[in-house]
């Protein structure tokens, strides 16, 4: 089966926003500012502590899952309220991220590509498309 540029697109796409939220959750928010840490800056700005594990977690785990190319479609869906909620509170800070406060238009784009990603799906090399179509090639007719 020959792949198309779309194929490689949808690729290229899944595997750098999965190092992407990977290095947001893992480097950022567990690395440089801890959980306690960032459970604590999330009630500053008004949401519970409790939001920041979740993000932390949907963050780690939705990147890894990205890369892998494991339910993609799903994934990216499920990771959009996030950037949603990110780009919400970088909305007063205005346009340039960096501004004080960071921009709004960094999620925003963010956003856009995970529902870009969710039309496109997993792309090649994806572990479960990849397995999937090796099970439908296997079958007897």
């Amino acid at each position: 089966m020959t792949r198309s540029s779309a194929d490689y697109a949808a690729l290229l796409l899944r595997v750098s926003m999965g190092v992407m939220f990977l290095a947001h959750g893992l480097l950022l928010k567990v690395f440089t500012f801890g959980p306690a840490g960032t459970a604590a800056y999330f009630e500053s700005i008004g949401y519970p502590a409790a939001l920041a594990y979740a993000v932390i977690l949907a963050e780690i785990v939705g990147g890894a899952m990205l890369i892998a190319g494991v339910h993609v479609r799903i994934v990216a869906l499920a990771l959009v309220p996030v950037l949603i909620g990110a780009t919400l509170q970088h909305l007063p800070a205005g346009w340039v991220f960096s501004a004080q406060g960071g921009g709004w238009e960094f999620p925003a784009f963010w956003t856009v590509a995970l529902l870009v990603q969710a039309l496109l799906g997993a792309g090649a090399h994806a572990a479960v498309a990849d397995a999937l179509r090796a099970r439908l090639r296997a079958r007897p007719a």
